[in-house]
């Protein structure tokens, strides 16, 4: 049996010749408590009035064997527990699934991004339903109002104790949460919309083809590559990955992705021994899938990844790296697909030589005078164009660390859950012609390479010397790596080795060194890490 997180993305499950229908596997694993006893061919009682992410569908049906001890159980004979919860899940995503517009803002959840910072507008319901888990969980979620009220009495039969929590105790929370919430809810997330309707009547495209894709991680660098996606029954894949860093490393690897809902793609794929999943979402016409690949033991590890479906025609995806100093020869990798003839970066920028060139990757070294038009500009290769695809700048006036705010986390030490590492990049800004910082004029520049370290975020961690127990920052790619879980008997009061440190990036020497700072904090493991926390 996999675990949590790993049933949704079983992409290499099959269907097996003569498998049971997925309507008679649903009403026998299902239709035993949620029989409508008035209609009992009708639809099936709670199940109906929900709609939800395949990853919503699959910790709703994980629930349902740790609580109910459901089996999952294919009355033919051809199924086991797992193809039989894979089948269901991509029953319930397809048929009860969410819009892409009803997804769009909440992605970043999916994507596993860990170090996104909400920021809910209305106080009452942060403090409601955003301080166990996060606001996005709710807001990938369509119910009618009774459903809605039901899931505030199960929060409350399940989790007692959320009256008593701070956040809780100093009000009314069952009444409130019945009464003002599942109203807000019902009405900002209701079962029945528009964008659903519309979606569900949308021809759907098959993602079968040939992908470019073109990405970064931070703390490792510019990712292209390409992709294959050969169709199987279902809406199934048989896909092949093969890649390049900026520093020259090469990956591959193959493996399998599902489509969920008509344009949800997640995708597990072995790269150098490591899984990898995919969670990307396709466009409406199918040409484009955007989103994160990361390895399913360290979520925090992730690419982001563009791709583009090739159609024989001229394609330019990215230009890596995105940012050229006046007066500085660089070499600019250009990915697309079909790329022919002359590269054309605009004027003040002198293309010096074409290193490289195929249809997939053209590299040239070029050089930018020092009267070039500071700016996002276009980029051109023959027929292919993108635009604001490469910047001019003429110095960094201001370093931004992104995260702003990260979280690491203590582990190993023979536990069950490994350290969590926190991966920065540095992003440098110009002030614009106004020569002023964060005014409407500045110029994002982008990510570049900086010198990394780290100080004690206040008096309190430099007293307990956080900076030598916490963890480790690497000096040149921002990645930190927090130190082993559970007591340190070096520590006062031999704590474990949790942190409160500045993290800062510097870029320059002397006088003409400009520096910019985020927050890290390194706190013990999380034990429960669902597929939406």
């Amino acid at each position: 049996m996999l675990r949590l997180g790993q049933a949704v993305i079983l992409t290499g499950l099959a269907f097996a010749a003569g498998a049971t229908e997925t309507g008679v596997l649903v009403r026998h694993n299902c239709g035993g408590c949620h029989t409508n006893p008035a209609d009992p061919q009708g639809d099936l009682t709670r199940i109906e009035g929900q709609r939800k992410t395949p990853e919503g569908w699959e910790m709703t049906l994980r629930r349902m064997q740790m609580l109910h001890h459901v089996p999952f159980h294919d009355p033919g004979g051809t199924a086991d527990a797992d193809q039989v919860l894979a089948r269901l899940i991509k029953h319930f995503s397809d048929t009860q699934g969410l819009a892409p517009a009803e997804t769009a803002h909440y992605r970043y959840i999916l994507e596993r991004r860990l170090d996104t910072i909400e920021v809910p507008e209305d106080a009452e319901y942060a403090v409601m339903c955003a301080r166990c888990h996060s606001a996005a969980r709710v807001g990938l979620q369509r119910r009618n109002e009774d459903e809605w009220r039901h899931l505030v009495h199960f929060h409350l039969a399940q989790f007692p104790t959320t009256e008593y929590q701070a956040g809780g105790r100093d009000r009314d929370w069952l009444g409130t949460a019945l009464g003002r919430i599942v109203q807000k809810l019902a009405s900002e997330y209701p079962l029945r919309t528009p964008q659903w309707s519309d979606w569900q009547q949308a021809p759907k495209t098959s993602l079968a083809g040939r992908w470019r894709l073109a990405g970064r991680m931070p703390g490792k660098g510019d990712f292209e590559g390409v992709m294959s996606a050969r169709p199987g029954d279902n809406d199934r894949y048989a896909v092949e990955l093969d890649a390049r860093w900026s520093d020259g490393s090469t990956v591959s690897g193959r493996g399998n992705a599902i489509v969920y809902t008509g344009f949800e793609w997640r995708a597990n794929i072995e790269i150098e021994g490591v899984n990898y999943l995919q969670v990307l979402a396709a466009s409406a016409d199918g040409g484009t899938l955007g989103g994160r690949m990361f390895p399913a033991d360290h979520v925090e590890r992730g690419v982001d990844v563009a791709a583009r479906r090739e159609d024989g025609m001229p394609t330019l995806l990215a230009v890596q790296p995105s940012q050229l100093r006046r007066g500085e020869t660089a070499t600019l990798t250009l990915v697309g697909s079909a790329l022919q003839g002359e590269p054309g970066l605009g004027p003040g920028i002198e293309v010096l030589e074409r290193v490289f060139a195929d249809p997939d990757r053209v590299v040239i070294r070029v050089r930018a005078r020092d009267d070039a038009p500071v700016g996002a500009r276009a980029v051109n290769l023959g027929a292919a164009s993108r635009d604001a695809a490469l910047t001019v700048y003429q110095g960094i006036d201001r370093l931004e660390v992104s995260p702003a705010y990260a979280v690491g986390r203590v582990g190993g030490r023979e536990g069950s859950q490994p350290e969590v590492q926190a991966r920065f990049d540095a992003i440098a800004w110009g002030h614009g012609p106004d020569g002023q910082p964060r005014t409407g004029d500045d110029l994002r520049i982008g990510p570049i390479a900086a010198r990394w370290s780290v100080a004690p975020w206040d008096a309190r961690a430099a007293a307990d010397d956080d900076v030598r127990f916490a963890g480790t920052l690497d000096k040149d790619s921002g990645v930190f790596t927090p130190a082993e879980a559970g007591p340190n008997p070096l520590r006062r009061f031999q704590t474990n080795n949790a942190g409160n440190l500045k993290v800062i990036a510097t870029v320059g020497e002397g006088e003409a060194a400009v520096s910019g700072e985020g927050h890290l904090l390194v706190t013990v493991q999380r034990w429960n890490n669902p597929p939406i926390r």
